[in-house]
């Protein structure tokens, strides 16, 4: 690029360089000519163009004042040479402004219709616009407030509709956008970066008296513009938003009207102009802010979720704005302006939250400082919540979930804005009630659904080692009239910050009551109450512990209130008839004993309470188990179930708030909280037990637990009083025996010692009533004998994985064919005599290893050692296992034999304490195995499976003898009904229990190590399963029986089934060696075919070679 010349700085050289471009335009108005005077323009300094600023610019209006039409690219060029020179000078005369002005305006308009924008290029007006913007930014102060004389209202009026026109019609943005820009600048509203003028407050008078004429005109057409199509992009509905909030509060500033009442009145001189002035007097603000609010809450709604972030924090602009300077004049304009700030308070965006909590803070500060306004201001905010709080259920019913959100954030807006005054404001007992109805309505939960009493819980529901897996599979609430997450969380967060404000008794007093009112509002009152106590203890509260002027803020609870509201909340929750509620239907058998255990005529029997207390103590009880519901109430059931089950949780989740907002100081209130916490904790009910368990690690983190072990353990003397109380009056405490499982659960070894006596206080009182309390105690035997076992692990167990382990890496040794030669041989020379007397002299060389050991003790007393505590409490459950194995129940049947399984894993290191509790059971597992419910024989052959581990010499000829047979013949029986059977077979009774018995079979034959005749027996049932016409889980069950068997004798399963079907053909490596015939050889494709050839494939690693077939 060339060096750029230096510029003129003489103001002569500078006159006679321009002066023959100037007279040569002035005679001939053309594009060139325009052109050659802006290039020159341009070589010419600031300064030097300052003075000659008049001179210039005459030729460039004179081209624009020649009368007729005009080309388009003269005008362009004449408008751009005019915007170099007003950008770089300053504009000192009155009467080239106002000529300009007025010059640069009839570019813009038609000429048959000044009041519309001429029908010319989008270029031209843009670049004329330009020139506008320039002209005003250019004008001197003294002269550019003569603009605002009562004089010029026509003239100005006249431009103002014209840039309205632009700024509406057109659909140019960029033209929309510089039209808004220009109005900005003629009103002096401009806030771009360069400098402006800065009127004095008389000066703004001036301003506001003008403006008011045109106050309505521009007020509606830039709300048309906000409100209007969304495609016209965020930049002009920013500037347009800019615009309105400027001119409103110009025209309607408190310091402005608070002093226009003492103005003089227009001049007479004026004329007819006099009708165009507008006096603010009273009743002109009130009309006008009357059709004011009518816009602003167009503009608000259409605004308040526009999805472009910068629209929402100029909306933020425009509340502060019109707070700052019109909070006394806008009236009832304020309400809406708060509620527009206030909603933007939890927006997406950061920079819109952070500019929402300044504006806040300067409401909340102006709130305090400003002595005369403040009572006011604070009760047009407590109006407002009050209205908003009175509107809320009905806007929650209709509306959709964005506009939810949105009113929801403005109600917590109030209460951040308020601040400390949430007491002043909640002592009003129209506002208290008001806003504690509205969120029972709001928060009331959707409890029909039907899974939430379906869902069931066991033992392995509740063992966890970790705070996460819990969190995981906590119970998603449901309510009634919205289903966002987020808008629950906002509703918490007002919760907990009227709990940070407010007056910790007066709201917990006020929301128990409503707790204790009606059943209707008893969950929506305890989840309020919980997120109160959490927010009186600064948990989770969005000032964190600051208001809205930045000043740290005590809680407005002591560590004393807090803890006087927890104590009564929490004996409210844990009462009787609040804490055992009715959560499953007396439809199960278990459920059933439980029922009568709380049965009224029971607890009239036993309790000293009066007789009102013990008929509404069973809170939500349904119909009596003797009488059933008809189907007509099966609806209400749910419902009522439901809601037991959603109240139950959720004063779980109280009790985890309360420990975590008192911490350290909860630990005494341990001895009235954990017992009912741990009772829950063992329900049935699924969402109720995780409620109880996710309860449980939130007061053990809160108390300076490490884990639920530790909760437990260092908790265990009181609790497990209480459990020994309360087994005792076991029909008044039906519950004690799940609070001895949880915490056998979730304990260790170190529990035992303490446990001994309880145990047996269970054992005693199974044996005084196995009817009713059998299903309540196998619980706690199941936990009892699984904690004995993860406590206690079997030696035998251990020692059998390395046998299983050394014989697996024996079976995987090279196949070395020349010693199973030599050892075939010495076999059939021993079979024929030769060699049997050095044989027998070897044998009788070595020495009985037990005699020398017996000798030694013959002489000492014949003392049996005493066992272990926990060996003995397991034989005395066994003992007990052994009567429960024939109980009708089948629950009870179940549950008892895994107990006997467990049971047997821990007496296992005892062989002589074992094997007399085997045979003592053994009749009654038998019938299990041979006459039961499918599931019941598949788990009685898990019970067989671990005793053949563990005394399998002592079982075998047992099993072979009274159980081979009789599933053998069973299976044998019904082996060719399923071949025929079709696809509803599969439902039967008579296919589970085929099933059950196929699926345990192998593994009893392998485990037990049956003799051949029992194998081939086993076998032969089993092969008519392989049949591809028999089901196909009775196929896969077959195949790994077979699997199981071939473990056990794998040269007899491998000639069996290539007796069956033989897929190749074994031709000898040598010619003196006889040829191998096998029946399967040859044979076509059957139904056999495809089972056996994977049983070849997969355990003997058979090559097949037969091509495919047709089934014969």
């Amino acid at each position: 690029m060339p060096p750029t010349m230096a510029q003129i700085s003489d103001p002569k050289i500078a006159f006679a360089y321009l002066r023959p471009a100037c007279v040569l335009l002035t005679r001939e108005p053309t594009v060139t000519n325009v052109g050659t005077l802006s290039a020159q323009l341009k070589e010419v300094n600031d300064a030097t163009l300052q003075q000659l600023q008049e001179y210039v610019l005459f030729p460039l209006r004179f081209v624009l004042k020649v009368p007729g039409p005009k080309k388009e690219k003269l005008v362009l060029a004449v408008a751009e040479a005019m915007s170099h020179v007003l950008e770089n000078t300053c504009v000192q005369s009155w009467e080239t402004l106002q000529g300009l002005l007025s010059e640069l305006c009839l570019c813009l308009c038609s000429p048959t219709d000044p009041g519309k924008p001429a029908d010319t290029s989008e270029e031209l007006k843009l670049t004329v616009l330009r020139c506008l913007d320039a002209l005003l930014h250019a004008a001197y102060g003294d002269i550019v407030f003569k603009l605002f004389e009562p004089i010029m209202l026509p003239g100005m009026g006249a431009a103002i509709s014209l840039l309205l026109a632009l700024g509406e019609k057109e659909k140019s943005r960029d033209i929309q956008a510089a039209a808004l820009k220009c109005l900005q600048a003629l009103t002096l509203q401009c806030d771009c970066t360069q400098e402006h003028i800065v009127p004095s407050s008389e000066e703004r008078r001036t301003l506001g008296n003008t403006m008011a004429s045109f106050l309505p005109g521009i007020t509606t057409v830039v709300a048309r513009i906000i409100t209007g199509d969304l495609r016209k992009g965020h930049a002009v509905t920013v500037r347009a938003i800019k615009v309105w909030s400027r001119t409103v509060g110009l025209v309607m500033e408190d310091a402005q009207l608070q002093s226009s009442e003492s103005c003089k009145g227009p001049s007479p001189e004026l004329g007819r102009i006099v009708q165009l002035m507008v006096p603010r007097t009273q009743d002109w603000v009130k009309s006008t802010l009357e059709k004011l609010s009518v816009l602003l809450k167009k503009i608000i709604s259409c605004t308040s979720a526009h999805q472009h972030w910068r629209v929402r924090l100029e909306m933020v602009e425009l509340d502060d704005h019109l707070l700052a300077r019109c909070s006394q004049s806008l009236g009832e304009c304020v309400g809406l302006l708060l509620e527009s700030l206030v909603g933007a308070v939890s927006d997406e965006e950061p920079r819109v939250r952070q500019r929402c909590e300044v504006a806040l803070r300067e409401v909340s500060q102006r709130n305090q400082t400003c002595s005369s306004g403040a009572q006011t201001f604070t009760d047009v905010l407590s109006e407002n919540l009050h209205s908003l709080a009175t509107s809320l259920p009905r806007l929650m019913r209709t509306s959709d979930d964005q506009k939810k959100l949105f009113v929801l954030n403005v109600f917590l807006g109030y209460l951040k804005v308020l601040g400390p005054l949430v007491s002043v404001v909640l002592n009003s007992a129209a506002h208290l009630e008001r806003i504690s109805k509205a969120l029972m309505q709001v928060l009331e939960l959707d409890v029909m659904d039907v899974r939430i009493v379906e869902e069931r819980s066991y033992a392995a529901t509740i063992e966890t080692n970790s705070s996460d897996s819990y969190s995981a599979h906590t119970q998603r609430k449901h309510f009634l009239y919205f289903t966002d997450e987020k808008i629950f969380s906002v509703l918490m967060e007002i919760c907990r910050t009227l709990g940070y404000y407010g007056n910790i008794y007066l709201l917990s007093d006020h929301f128990l009551d409503l707790y204790q009112q009606s059943s209707v509002y008893r969950k929506q009152a305890a989840m309020v109450l919980n997120e109160i106590v959490r927010g009186a203890a600064g948990i989770a509260v969005a000032t964190q512990g600051q208001n809205l002027e930045g000043q740290v803020l005590g809680h407005s609870a002591t560590r004393e209130d807090l803890k006087v509201a927890v104590v009564s909340v929490m004996e409210e929750y844990i009462s009787l008839k609040n804490w055992h509620l009715i959560t499953v239907s007396e439809e199960t058998d278990r459920d059933r004993q439980d029922q009568q255990l709380l049965s009224p005529s029971r607890l009239l029997s036993i309790s000293n309470s009066n007789v009102s207390n013990t008929e509404t103590s069973l809170l939500q009880v349904i119909p009596s188990s003797l009488a059933s519901p008809s189907p007509s109430s099966s609806d209400s059931t749910i419902h009522q179930l439901n809601s037991n089950i959603w109240q139950l949780c959720i004063q779980l989740e109280g009790i985890a708030c309360f420990a975590q907002a008192l911490g350290p100081d909860f630990r005494p209130l341990l001895m009235t909280s954990l017992y009912p916490v741990l009772e829950k904790a063992g329900e049935e009910t699924l969402l109720v037990s995780q409620a109880a368990l996710g309860s449980m690690w939130d007061i053990s983190k809160a108390c300076g637990y490490p884990s639920l072990k530790e909760l437990i353990n260092e908790n265990s003397d009181y609790l497990l009083n209480d459990i020994s109380l309360n087994l005792q009056r076991l029909s008044q405490h039906p519950q004690a025996p799940r609070v001895l499982t949880v915490m056998l659960t979730h304990s260790d070894c170190s529990l035992l010692p303490l446990v001994g006596d309880i145990v047996q206080d269970v054992l005693m009182a199974l044996d005084l009533s196995y009817d009713h309390t059998a299903a309540l105690f196998c619980s706690v035997l199941h936990a009892l004998m699984k904690a004995l076992a993860r406590w206690f692990p079997s030696s035998r167990e251990r020692t059998s994985d390395s046998a299983r382990a050394e014989q697996t890496s024996t079976q995987k040794e090279v196949f070395n064919i020349r010693q199973f030669l030599l050892d075939q041989r010495k076999q059939k020379e021993l079979a024929e005599g030769i060699g049997i007397e050095e044989d027998d002299t070897d044998d009788l060389e070595v020495p009985p290893p037990a005699e020398c050991e017996d000798v030694e003790d013959l002489d000492g007393p014949d003392v049996k050692a005493e066992l272990p505590s926990h060996l003995s409490i397991t034989k005395d459950v066994m003992e007990r296992c052994i009567h429960l194995l024939s109980d009708p129940n089948l629950r009870v049947r179940l549950k008892i034999l895994d107990v006997l399984e467990l049971c047997v894993c821990v007496l296992s290191e005892k062989e002589n304490e074992l094997l007399p509790m085997a045979h003592r059971c053994w009749p009654a597992l038998v019938q299990r195995l041979t006459a039961d419910d499918p599931l019941a024989v598949l788990r009685a052959f898990r019970v067989l499976c671990t005793l053949g581990e563990t005394c399998g010499d002592f079982l075998r000829r047992r099993v072979s003898k009274e159980i081979l047979p009789k599933l053998s013949s069973s299976l044998a029986r019904q082996a060719p009904i399923s071949a025929k059977a079709g696809p509803v077979y599969t439902h039967t009774l008579a296919y589970k229990l085929q099933l059950a018995v196929l699926q345990g079979l192998g593994s009893l034959c392998q485990r037990l190590d049956l003799g051949e005749a029992d194998l081939d027996a086993v076998c032969e049932v089993s092969l008519p399963y392989l049949s591809c016409r028999q089901p196909i889980r009775l196929q896969e069950a077959s195949l790994s029986v077979f699997r199981h068997l071939i473990q056990v004798d794998p040269d007899a399963l491998w000639f069996t089934l290539n007796e069956l079907h033989c897929p190749s053909s074994y031709d000898p490596p040598h010619p003196d060696l006889q040829p191998v015939r096998l029946n399967g050889m040859g044979r076509p494709r059957d139904e056999f075919s495809d089972n056996v050839l994977k049983l070849l494939r997969e355990e003997f690693d058979s090559v097949v070679e037969t091509a495919d077939q047709p089934v014969g």
